[in-house]
């Protein structure tokens, strides 16, 4: 059940935000092993004078923080920021503009279905990947 964040600094139409979206859709399902119901995802658009990116980056820096259960390995990790980075390079946005930030949480601190600690929940997937 990841959250996943994407921040850009321009608007994109809206064809564009919808594929960018199913490329970290994509790569969660693929590198996570998720169910295919399991999508949260946010697409943030800021003005560029309230977002500042790192020198070097172009317009299209798109930053990508996903909040997910403690318990993938670094194997499982890797996976998923390749496969950001090759869905969205089909898009155009180059992966010097891909930056990934995941932020693990112990199952004891999502209240899920209902606000059951996820501890306390079969989740239907595997985590300890």
């Amino acid at each position: 059940m990841p959250l996943a964040k994407i921040e850009v600094r321009k608007i994109w139409p809206p064809a564009q935000v919808q594929a960018i979206i199913e490329a970290i859709y994509d790569a969660q399902r693929e590198s996570l092993q998720l169910p295919a119901h399991d999508r949260q995802i946010r697409f943030i658009e800021h003005r560029p004078e309230h977002f500042h990116i790192p020198p070097g980056k172009s317009e299209n820096f798109t930053l990508v923080e996903i909040t997910l259960f403690a318990g993938r390995g670094i194997e499982a990790k890797r996976a998923l920021y390749r496969a950001i980075v090759n869905n969205l390079g089909v898009l155009g946005i180059a992966p010097d503009d891909v930056f990934i930030v995941l932020n693990e949480v112990a199952l004891e601190n999502w209240g899920i279905r209902g606000g059951v600690p996820a501890s306390e929940v079969e989740l239907g997937f595997k985590v300890n990947l």
